[in-house]
């Protein structure tokens, strides 16, 4: 069985090229036309994480609802299918104030995974992995 294009290309949330992460792969190494590629999942976790923070810092966005509206958009997804299985997991209401706090950011980046990659992949990183990625994505 292969993988998801999103555990693939070590990209989980499925980020589409735009920004210049850090980690990405060489540009003549770049297969995917549409979706960014990371030398390893940490990169790629970070990026989700950094996405994350940029939508509570710049945008003001703090609920589920609003984050996920912004991050999977109705023109190319369920969005409303994406939001309720992310507050699921979270165990909040759509429109419920979340703090990014890590825990919270630990099951948001697993949620968007399963949601990204099907939901075998909801433990396919390890805590320890995704914690390092948040503190790498907070310096």
């Amino acid at each position: 069985m292969s993988l998801p294009r999103g555990i693939r290309n070590n990209n989980p949330g499925n980020i589409r090229w735009g920004s210049n992460w850090q980690g990405l792969v060489p540009q003549d190494k770049r297969t995917d036309k549409s979706f960014c590629q990371f030398k390893d999942s940490i990169h790629g976790l970070r990026a989700m994480v950094k996405i994350m923070f940029t939508y509570r810092d710049k945008y003001g966005l703090n609920t589920v609802e609003s984050i996920i509206h912004r991050y999977a958009p109705p023109n190319e997804n369920n969005t409303q299918g994406y939001i309720m299985r992310v507050c699921t997991t979270l165990g909040v209401l759509p429109k419920q104030t979340i703090n990014l706090s890590n825990s919270v950011l630990i099951e948001l980046v697993r949620a968007i995974t399963a949601v990204e990659n099907g939901n075998l992949y909801y433990h396919y990183y390890s805590t320890e992995l995704i914690e390092r990625a948040i503190e790498l994505a907070k310096n």
